[in-house]
């Protein structure tokens, strides 16, 4: 991968990541949007995980520690539960490796709603499993999934949102900057 087209890709998705520090809506955020870009869009598979998760982590860093600072009481490396989030990116890209093989509207759309429907089943099993306030048997789960459903159209909107200004904007780029294309 030549260097502009790598640093053009690591910028987007490092811009969409520090984006969550603005004031939004719960969940409406660039996860599932990053992971599939960087699905997309890298060649090399491990920089398709690593990118994404890495910006995250900055991106949490910055949430924890300046947004949420009172919250935490001090310095927090991880959000509590951060695997399930995690785990839910490297699934997320993942499935963007097979739905992305090729970039069009209609797997853009399809990879941001599998991304939002992914990281809502992932992390709220995840609330279940830790979460005494939720009974470890199939009724809790259905509870925790019952509590995350109001956010969930939140993390829709975002998906579709980031995903669509991310994807456009490096398809102009790619179309205006034939350095961004990839070598054939």
């Amino acid at each position: 991968m030549n260097k502009k087209r790598l640093l053009v890709l690591s910028g987007f998705i490092l811009i969409a990541a520090l984006s969550r520090v603005f004031p939004h809506p719960y969940n409406f955020a660039p996860m599932g949007a990053m992971a599939i870009f960087g699905a997309a869009y890298f060649t090399n598979r491990k920089l398709a995980f690593l990118l994404p998760l890495f910006a995250f982590f900055i991106s949490d860093l910055l949430v924890n520690n300046i947004l949420y600072s009172s919250f935490y009481g001090g310095f927090t490396l991880f959000t509590p539960g951060f695997y399930w989030m995690y785990g839910s990116i490297a699934l997320i890209v993942i499935a963007g490796i097979f739905i992305l093989k090729k970039v069009n509207m209609k797997t853009i759309i399809g990879g941001s709603l599998a991304a939002s429907m992914i990281f809502f089943l992932v992390t709220n099993f995840g609330s279940w499993l830790g979460n005494p306030m939720y009974p470890q048997t199939i009724e809790g789960l259905m509870m925790s999934y019952a509590a995350g459903i109001p956010f969930f159209h939140y993390t829709v909107a975002g998906d579709l949102i980031y995903a669509g200004v991310m994807f456009g904007a490096f398809e102009y780029a790619k179309f205006k900057i034939p350095a961004l294309q990839i070598a054939k």
